[in-house]
Order: structure tokens, then sequence, then C-alpha cells
């Protein structure tokens, strides 16, 4: 075992081992260490991300829960660069982006042509994902179903802080029918609090892809974006700086609340007042 700096992708594999001795063994953690002849601490770090374990680690980890080669070489291959400051994943891939909305205690993000998935209807969110043409239609309803259960982080007693910047295109793009859309306007307009809307005029050249920062109590800051086909986290310092240089631009050209609560309620008039329910 060695120490390692954490990131989201290893306290998530470090999770599902956590996960494993409890469902395969009936002992706690410092006892699983002591069964190992591991000291307790050493279990922690490995079920927590915060060390790296070896290959013989996680040999004996595994046996000690049961599992065969197969699944060694699986974990393996997936635990081999559970530490590298930049990790890609494919979009069906969730664990890694739910536990990292779960533990963050600020969510900052930025929306150029879609509106943020965590405030998104599931109709919403099933049109945007089969608009895509990447996924069957089976994948578009469990990736919504779960784009919906990830909001919960939103509703619950201790919330993290969030702030969404939405560019004014992604509200002009249609991807549903009239209602649909009308339904998702009304889902934002319930959450203008914590919305800025950045004008058209504000010019996309050099805001053209979506990023999200994370940040924690005790973990380094993570910068997340994804497209129709991977999910990327990164928590090299050099790409949270330039993050954070982003949001510092976004703050100065968004619209303050009041006046993105007033974009919002242009566009769900403007639905409405549409004699074919197209938009005006």
């Amino acid at each position: 075992m060695t120490q390692a700096t954490s990131t989201a992708y290893s306290r998530d594999l470090g999770d599902e081992l956590r996960l494993l001795r409890e469902r395969f063994s009936t002992l706690n953690g410092r006892k699983f260490a002591i069964q190992l002849g591991w000291d307790p601490s050493k279990v922690s770090n490995i079920e927590n991300g915060k060390a790296r374990a070896s290959e013989i680690d996680l040999a004996q980890y595994l046996t000690a829960c049961g599992q065969d080669i197969e699944f060694f070489d699986d974990f393996k291959r997936r635990y081999y660069n559970a530490f590298d400051l930049v990790c890609a994943q494919t979009l069906s891939s969730l664990r890694t982006l739910a536990m990292t909305e779960s533990t963050a205690t600020k969510i900052t993000s930025y929306e150029p042509a879609s509106h943020p998935g965590l405030l998104q209807t599931k109709q919403f969110a099933r049109e945007v994902l089969a608009e895509g043409g990447v996924h069957t239609p089976e994948d578009v309803e469990r990736l919504a179903e779960a784009r919906i259960e990830r909001q919960t982080v939103l509703r619950r007693p201790f919330r993290p802080d969030c702030l969404f910047y939405i560019h004014e295109l992604a509200l002009r793009q249609r991807v549903a029918n009239a209602q649909a859309m009308e339904d998702q306007y009304l889902r934002l307009m319930c959450h203008t609090h914590i919305i800025r809307i950045v004008p058209l005029d504000v010019g996309t050249a050099s805001l053209e892809t979506n990023f999200t920062l994370y940040e924690f109590d005790k973990a380094a800051p993570i910068v997340f974006s994804e497209t129709n086909l991977v999910q990327v986290f990164a928590q090299d310092d050099a790409v949270v700086k330039q993050c954070r240089d982003m949001f510092e631009r976004l703050e100065t050209l968004a619209l303050d609340e009041e006046r993105s609560k007033s974009k919002l309620v242009e566009y769900i008039n403007a639905l409405r007042e549409a004699p074919d329910g197209s938009r005006a």
C-alpha cells in the first residue's frame, strides 16, 4: 500500500471494496484488517480511496471477500488508473459522478447548450439523451431515471451550495414538445435562486464546453465535463485554476438573480403565446 492523492475514482472504487466487505463478510473494518494481518488503518485508507492498494493487497482483500480470479482481474484493470489526476469514463458509468455529487459541499456549473442535469425533468432528460442517438431506448430510460435520482442531493437538509450558469442558447434549444419544454422551464423557475443566465450577446467561442467544479471539505476540488460519449474528471491544479478563472469571468457576464428569473419568464410566456405551440 502506498499513500496517494485521493481522486473521485479512487474513492468510488474504495467504496466498492467496502460494499464487497460488508456483503460477503460479517466483519467490520477493524476485524477484517486483523483477519488479513493488516493494520486497521490500512483497510480504512484503502476503502476511503486515500491509499493505493498493491496488487497483492487487492488479491488478499478480494479473496477474503470470496471473489474469484476473473473478478480480481476486472477490478485490477479498473483500479490501475484510479489515482490518475485525469480520468475518463463512459456515460453509462454513473457511480463516480453520483458519489462526487453526494459528497461535494459546493457545486458550480456552466452549461452552454443544455440544462443542468440536476435541474432537468425526466421527460426533458429522456429527450436530451435520445437526441444524441448513441443510446438504446433501454439505456435512455435508465440514464434518465438515474439523472432524476441524483437530484435528491438538492433536497437534503445539508445540501451542497450550488450555482448553475446557463447560456441563453441552451434555453433556445427545443428538444421536446411544447408541454415538455414548458415543464422544463418551470423546473428552472423553481430554482432561480441558484441560476444565472448568460445572455445571448455573450459569445460562446471561449465558453463552448460544459464544466462543473465540485468542492469538498476534506478532498481536492474536481473539475468535471461530459459529452454524449464520455465523462472526464480532473483535479490537476492547473485545470482547477482555469475553471475558477472561467467562473470568475462568468460572474461578471451573467445576469443577476432577478434578471435571470425575468429571462426565464420571457421564454415561458413566448411558448404559451405561440399559436401553434411552437417557440415564438
